[in-house]
């Protein structure tokens, strides 16, 4: 396994992380929490030792998750990676939209930070993860009812308690980021960046490689449309949120799965899956600090894992990328 350190920090986390938000069943179409704490710790196994998640993730079921899946680990041996600022047990800040719960009970999502909550969700997140501390701490997405200085302000309070390490920011711009900056401790932004999705290029990847802040890349598989498994008329389970995004409509599907059979060549002469190929590439482009990756069981997750090992050529990345330009989604 590769590790990098985040921002200017000493938290190295490792290049492939775990990310526990399909583990969580939530907006997947429910989950299988002896197969997902397999999947984690054979993701361990492989050499990946940082792991993502969040409260709302199943809400609270994927930080449970985790915490069982360490059980056992010297915690020095790990890296926790969670967030707060989503709130569905109260009805107060931004509110975000209607969802429902693994049970299939109606819930509202609510983006709240205020100082208050983010002290009681740290304490929630820490007895759910059966752990004192948490390595980097997240705003899950921007609050507008909530000064970003109040929210960094309590972050920076956990860090002096020792309960946190450091501080981090999801879905923020380049603006949202540079408030953020003005409190200590602060080294990441977690963004969506995926070979068809590629948005962060422009502004805040440049951004952050001016002030010395990591890129944490989440989706980088597109939700699984990248792997190539992906196809047309594919029917997702219940409760699955991706049936409904424009990725994974009808024409879009072929138009990404033509694209992949034009790099697959490249994947097959080296012996791996488009998926590790994938995620190889995600990492290796300029900004990147780490990518994380899903598994709903123990072989999805070795494959992510293994993706490390992956190498691709100068010429081989410059034939992705004309591809790339190439693919015009509707």
């Amino acid at each position: 396994m590769e590790f990098r350190k985040l921002g200017e920090s000493d938290l190295e986390v490792s290049v492939i992380t775990f990310g526990a938000w399909a583990a969580g069943g939530w907006m997947w179409g429910g989950t299988e929490r002896s197969e997902s704490v397999k999947a984690i710790r054979a993701c361990y196994e492989e050499g990946v030792t940082s792991i993502d998640t969040a409260p709302i993730y199943g809400q609270g079921l994927s930080e449970e998750i985790v915490g069982e899946a360490i059980k056992g680990i010297p915690r020095d041996k790990v890296q926790i990676l969670t967030k707060y600022g989503m709130r569905w047990d109260l009805k107060k800040g931004d509110f975000g939209f209607k969802s429902e719960n693994n049970q299939g009970e109606a819930i509202n999502v609510y983006k709240y930070a205020g100082k208050d909550s983010i002290i009681k969700e740290c304490e929630d997140s820490l007895r759910r993860l059966g752990t004192d501390y948490i390595d980097l701490y997240q705003i899950h997405w921007p609050d507008i009812t909530t000064p970003i200085s109040e929210s960094m302000e309590a972050v920076q309070r956990l860090i002096e308690q020792g309960k946190v390490r450091y501080a981090g920011v999801c879905n923020y711009d380049e603006v949202q980021m540079a408030e953020a900056m003005k409190a200590p401790g602060l080294v990441s932004n977690q963004v969506p960046y995926s070979m068809v999705n590629r948005g962060i290029e422009e502004v805040v990847i440049p951004f952050a490689l001016a002030n010395k802040r990591s890129i944490i890349a989440y989706s980088p598989l597109e939700r699984g449309l990248l792997t190539g498994k992906i196809k047309p008329g594919h029917t997702f389970a219940a409760g699955d949120h991706r049936a409904d995004l424009k990725y994974y409509q009808a024409a879009n599907i072929v138009l990404v799965n033509a694209f992949l059979e034009s790099i697959k060549p490249i994947a097959e002469d080296k012996g791996v899956s488009l998926g590790q190929l994938v995620l190889r590439w995600t990492v290796d482009k300029p900004g990147i600090t780490i990518a994380l990756a899903g598994a709903r069981n123990a072989e999805q997750a070795v494959q992510n894992a293994r993706a490390v090992n992956v190498k691709i050529s100068v010429d081989e990345m410059a034939f992705i990328n004309e591809r790339l330009d190439e693919l015009k989604l509707v």
